[in-house]
């Protein structure tokens, strides 16, 4: 049997344009409380059977149902004809739905560790298991799931494997998947406290609880994003409208001149993107140089300013990395923050991987002077271990980010609300529609607790610095940089290898993330080729790190045979 237009098929139904004429019959055969049972008749007509007796009618096309034709009606009709509406299944069917989907998160995280990281795979081959016309018709769930785990999640990248050590990814957590389908089926869209009371209320007590961690100011604001990088933009869109002359969101950037920003050459990407999203122009962010540790220069700092002062510029930024994506580096907040009050300039602090390490004792000192800053980003879904899609971005003064945002128009107006009732996230950041985000963020704190939260990140930190005493401990490997927060990078160094190290190192890279037992990343620390890692996830143990190391010495055997 086959479905048609999104309904399930259970017995014979009409096919085609053929099904409104049958619904509008069956809908005459329940007011007779009669079972109706529907073929498509040769040609043009549709055949109905009623008990014994057979009746034929020409087809006129679509009719149209009577005018008490209602939802009740359409179950009943959708009772008679044996299948049931897919948009609106009833409510033992979304139980049957949901059971078969939390059983597979379920064996999902059961069966993780025992997974391979990555299933090597081809575009073209996926492409092949995938592709398929517009689906007129609707699937049976049960083979949709089987194609997710035999498709999808066979051949996804699992950053939730305890030796996957590529880039910042969060592992997420059973709570928060269970947390996203509830999100879904609320569907709110959290734009201001009119459209979603609970929800705006929600976030603003999971914001005031980003701040109790960082040490952040009480009277700051702040609301939730899709990652660090908008978490940037908006800091630095806040920053841009604080420090121009006049109002550069009413007048443009010709008015304010040349406006320049700082950040270590060790800073995201995400700051020159902005820059150059909000016109500030990407040649316009200066890469200050970074000390043997990897944090800024502020020598080299003062040198840019002065010059583009000289120049007749605008400096109006520094940039703190609170954890740098490739080194885990950590620049001096209170001595920027002490530069930036001599030189007029906005400090927003990176800390979208870094921050939460806030909450471990053994880095907690590292956030002594945080609250010197004007502005901060967060990654929840990083080292808070939220799925993707839950960044932050903290205001020290909220009038900043309004004078950058805040936008009227008759459609929007707040009418009978005031003070507190007519917030409106719209004002404060650059999304309008915007996903409920705070649930996940509330329901993994509520559930698990801080304390436990800052274990699991102790625990990373723990680990990462074990690896580098095994690296260290080693004669064919060697440490690139000291380790950061959880990040460490490394080299094999084979005794008695002669050719290039940075082109074996790639080698090893390759062959690491093919085998599939462990997964690192790269970058380029003092000019090499580093294999990097970032523990990010409370699964990962002592052991874990060991395999690496294993796992790493067989990639580069095969390198160096190859």
């Amino acid at each position: 049997m086959r479905d048609i237009l999104g309904v399930r098929h259970i017995s014979q139904q009409p096919q085609g344009g053929h099904q409104d004429q049958a619904l509008m019959l069956a809908h005459q055969k329940l007011k007779r409380r009669q079972i109706a049972h529907f073929g498509r008749c040769d040609g043009c007509r549709v055949v109905f059977r009623t008990f014994n007796r057979y009746r034929r009618q020409e087809c006129q096309g679509f009719h149209p149902f009577s005018t008490d034709y209602n939802s009740k009606t359409r179950a009943g009709v959708y009772a008679i004809l044996g299948y049931m509406d897919k948009l609106m299944p009833p409510p033992d069917e979304i139980r049957a739905l949901g059971r078969a989907a939390v059983e597979q998160v379920a064996a999902c995280y059961e069966t993780l560790r025992d997974r391979p990281v990555l299933v090597p795979t081809t575009s073209r081959a996926l492409r092949d298991l995938l592709d398929e016309p517009l689906p007129q018709a609707g699937t049976d769930f049960d083979s949709l799931l089987k194609t997710l785990d035999d498709v999808i999640a066979r051949y996804s990248r699992h950053s939730a494997h305890p030796r996957f050590f590529g880039y910042v990814s969060s592992p997420g957590t059973p709570v928060t998947s269970i947390g996203s389908m509830l999100a879904a089926a609320l569907n709110i869209n959290v734009t201001c406290w009119r459209s979603g009371p609970a929800a705006t209320d929600l976030e603003h007590v999971t914001i005031d609880w980003m701040k109790e961690i960082l040490g952040y100011p009480a009277q700051a604001g702040g609301l939730l994003v899709s990652g660090g990088s908008m978490a940037n933009f908006a800091a630095l869109a806040a920053a841009r409208s604080a420090k121009a002359p006049g109002s550069v969101v009413r007048d443009g950037m010709a008015a304010a001149g040349r406006m320049c920003a700082y950040v270590s050459s060790e800073g995201h990407f995400s700051i020159s993107k902005a820059a150059g999203m909000l016109g500030i122009g990407e040649s316009n962010v200066r890469s200050v140089a970074t000390n043997e540790r990897m944090e800024i220069d502020l020598g080299d700092l003062d040198r840019l300013v002065q010059e583009d002062l000289a120049a007749g510029y605008r400096p109006f930024c520094v940039v703190a990395n609170a954890g740098t994506t490739a080194a885990g580096a950590f620049d001096p907040t209170r001595d920027l923050a002490d530069f930036a009050r001599r030189h007029g300039l906005w400090l927003h602090v990176d800390a979208a991987y870094g921050g939460f390490a806030a909450l471990a004792p053994s880095t907690r000192h590292l956030f002594a002077h945080i609250a010197e800053a004007d502005s901060v980003a967060l990654d929840p879904h990083k080292w808070l271990y939220l799925p993707v899609g839950c960044g932050c971005v903290l205001y020290k003064d909220p009038s900043t980010a309004y004078a950058a945002f805040s936008h009227a128009a008759d459609y929007t107006r707040a009418i009978g609300l005031e003070r507190d009732e007519a917030f409106a996230f719209w004002d404060y950041g650059p999304e309008l529609s915007r996903p409920f985000r705070a649930l996940d963020l509330w329901l993994l704190i509520k559930y698990t607790g801080a304390a436990r939260l800052a274990e699991a990140v102790e625990q990373n930190i723990a680990c990462a610095q074990y690896f580098g005493e095994l690296v260290k401990a080693s004669s064919d490997c060697e440490m690139l940089a000291p380790v950061g927060l959880s990040i460490f990078c490394f080299r094999a160094t084979p005794p008695g290898y002669e050719g290039d190290l940075n082109a074996l190192n790639e080698r090893v890279l390759v062959n690491l993330q093919r085998a599939g037992s462990s997964y690192l990343s790269n970058a380029r620390v003092h000019g090499k080729f580093a294999l990097r890692g970032c523990v990010l996830n409370y699964r990962t143990t002592r052991r874990d790190m060991e395999i690496l190391l294993e796992d790493v010495r067989r990639a580069y055997s095969d390198a160096a045979r190859g």
